[in-house]
């Protein structure tokens, strides 16, 4: 389930503290009011994480860190290297 921040539409709230985050499923629909306050809430957009791009590792590396590497022999056959 991802996190949802929300920010009251306007006022201030002393509950909710006029900024939340919550974490919902993606099928609920979407958030109109402060669960703590009742008043009308908007979603902000906010920042995400994504992975680090990392460069492949070479066959000798990956053995190193204890993969097992497999070559392609023909369609469907793999062998160890």
């Amino acid at each position: 389930m991802p996190f949802y921040e929300y920010q009251l539409c306007e006022g201030e709230c002393s509950v909710c503290g006029g900024r939340f985050t919550l974490r919902r499923p993606l099928s609920a629909p979407e958030l109109t009011k402060c669960p703590a306050c009742k008043k009308p809430v908007r979603k902000v957009i906010s920042s995400f994480s994504s992975p680090v791009k990392l460069k492949p590792l070479s066959v000798s590396e990956a053995k190193k860190a204890g993969f097992t590497v497999l070559k392609r022999i023909g369609k469907g056959e793999y062998e160890r290297q």
